[in-house]
């Protein structure tokens, strides 16, 4: 049995809300590895790579995927494919547009101010931020972390123009095949397989969030982003997740302890030889796509209900992402200088993005005109009683 079009599950709110709070830690821990950004008052911390490739192989391909199931939510309550086109262009450019000449601009600035710009803020603001040039060392205008939404829109868009624009028996076509392959025992090893495919395509994996031209990123972030928009209306999909999730632990968990060995072998920025990479592109494509499948099963089986702060942190979690790296970049500038040893900045900058990210999104929820600009629906809901929890639905 499909779930129905108006059923919502909780799982996957608990699996973005946890997703973004994993980006930040991530973003904050990055500063500290031999390949981020460097503060002066402390060195690299040699081991804080470790954790970090821990989440590093499929902490994007998942956040895609959660955001193709969120779509075919969406787009099952439209009915419509011209209308959900609209309302995502509106939901998610009004935000992009806000980002990226609103929020993104002091990143880049402070990235300059550490190269020796001397100018202001307005100046930058003014005469540098938008010129469609190289300032030192920085490409301005700068998109930063807002590639995201980018990449995004674009799949939507993509997904859309097919839907309208394709006979309805290919689309039937394809989904049949792809389910044909995954919904069964070949989803854990043809996924694995795909990735790995995926990421051999070109010399080196690029993620160069230039969306014209990054064609490996496109395959297999646009191939997670299908991947979850699939999910959602696919019951037999969803139980070939249910039975696998465990064994699809133990191979993420396998893949990892692959690329924990090169890091050990090779640290930060010491180049891993030949020989290596395409093991270790095949352990990186191990570790997502079973960490991934893991993940949303755990998910349908263990987090599908609702509870009193679901609701608000499901919201939050754009207007946060919006929000976080500047917030990031903003407090590690202003640390930089503070002579803290790594532990106490790695524990002031997350205290200070989280803090600092939540407050922006207390803050626009709160004004009507704001709300749209940071990812919000324009109107504020209405306060409502607790209301029963829905029954459990297709993950």
């Amino acid at each position: 049995m499909q779930p129905a079009p108006t059923q919502r599950h909780y799982g996957m709110d608990w699996l973005r809300v946890g997703a973004f709070v994993m980006l930040i830690f991530y973003h904050v821990g990055f500063s500290f590895t031999p390949w981020g950004y460097q503060t002066p008052t402390r060195g690299v911390v040699q081991w804080a790579e470790i954790p970090l490739l821990a989440l590093s192989a499929w902490r994007l391909a998942l956040l895609f995927a959660i955001s193709g199931y969120a779509s075919a939510a969406l787009l099952s309550r439209d009915r419509d494919t011209r209308s959900f086109l609209k309302s995502r262009l509106l939901r998610l450019g009004l935000p992009l547009l806000f980002g990226l000449t609103v929020i993104v601009p002091p990143q880049p600035y402070m990235g300059l101010l550490n190269t020796g710009y001397t100018h202001g803020y307005g100046y930058f603001l003014f005469h540098d931020a938008f010129s469609f040039r190289k300032v030192i060392y920085e490409n301005l205008p700068a998109i930063m972390h807002l590639w995201f939404v980018i990449y995004l829109l674009a799949y939507t868009a993509v997904l859309c123009f097919a839907m309208m624009l394709l006979p309805d028996r290919w689309l039937a076509g394809l989904r049949r095949g792809t389910l044909t392959v995954l919904a069964g025992p070949w989803l854990l090893p043809a996924g694995c397989l795909a990735i790995y495919a995926v990421r051999s395509v070109g010399a080196e994996w690029t993620d160069t969030h230039d969306v014209l031209n990054d064609v490996v990123a496109h395959l297999h972030y646009g191939g997670m982003f299908l991947f979850g928009f699939l999910l959602r209306g696919s019951e037999s999909l969803r139980q070939a997740i249910a039975r696998q999730w465990k064994p699809a632990l133990l191979v993420g968990v396998a893949g990892y302890a692959f690329v924990v060995v090169e890091a050990w072998y090779f640290p930060g920025n010491v180049r891993t030889p030949r020989a290596w990479m395409e093991p270790l592109d095949f352990a990186k494509a191990v570790q997502c796509w079973g960490t991934v499948i893991a993940l949303f099963g755990i998910a349908d089986r263990f987090w599908n209900h609702d509870a009193r702060w679901r609701g608000t942190l499901a919201e939050a979690v754009f207007p946060v992402f919006i929000a976080h790296q500047t917030v990031m970049v903003l407090a590690g500038y202003w640390l930089r200088d503070k002579g803290l040893t790594a532990l106490p900045e790695f524990l002031t900058l997350c205290v200070s993005v989280a803090g600092g990210s939540w407050l922006f999104y207390l803050l626009g929820r709160e004004i009507g005109p704001l709300r749209p600009l940071i990812g919000l629906k324009r109107a504020k809901p209405p306060r409502k009683r607790k209301a029963a929890a829905l029954p459990s639905t297709a993950a």
